[in-house]
């Protein structure tokens, strides 16, 4: 019933810029705070951003400030993840995810509390 899709990743050269863009459907977008997480090659799924119900309050991992910005769009049921200044490190298959129980001003950090993920959508940076 709910879907989430991932869409924008590519090959970008380090210090370049990326938008990622995950659709939602299935249920009433407004109501669920959203995240974005990465995963490496032989690493551990790893936080990167989240956002409030509200889309007033974000939160970044430290190896992404500065750099990434998180925010939603209400009216096309969409969260994104602008990627600036890209390094190698930050090569990795990227998931949007969703909770529905998270209040209007909380961000969600915790694996297991997301109810819902999308497929993800891969970022390569060389240079």
């Amino acid at each position: 019933q709910v879907q989430l899709v991932e869409s924008g990743g590519g090959l970008v050269q380090a210090g370049g810029s990326l938008r990622l863009s995950c659709a939602a459907s299935g249920y009433t977008f407004s109501t669920y705070a959203m995240g974005w997480f990465r995963q490496a090659p032989g690493k551990e799924r790893e936080f990167v951003a989240a956002i409030s119900r509200s889309g007033g309050s974000t939160y970044y991992a430290d190896s992404v400030k500065g750099r990434f910005t998180i925010s939603r769009d209400g009216a096309k049921n969409t969260v994104y993840l602008q990627i600036n200044s890209l390094k190698p490190e930050d090569t990795a298959v990227y998931y949007c995810a969703a909770d529905a129980d998270a209040g209007p001003v909380r961000v969600v950090l915790r694996f297991a509390e997301y109810d819902y993920w999308g497929q993800g959508t891969q970022v390569t940076v060389s240079s």
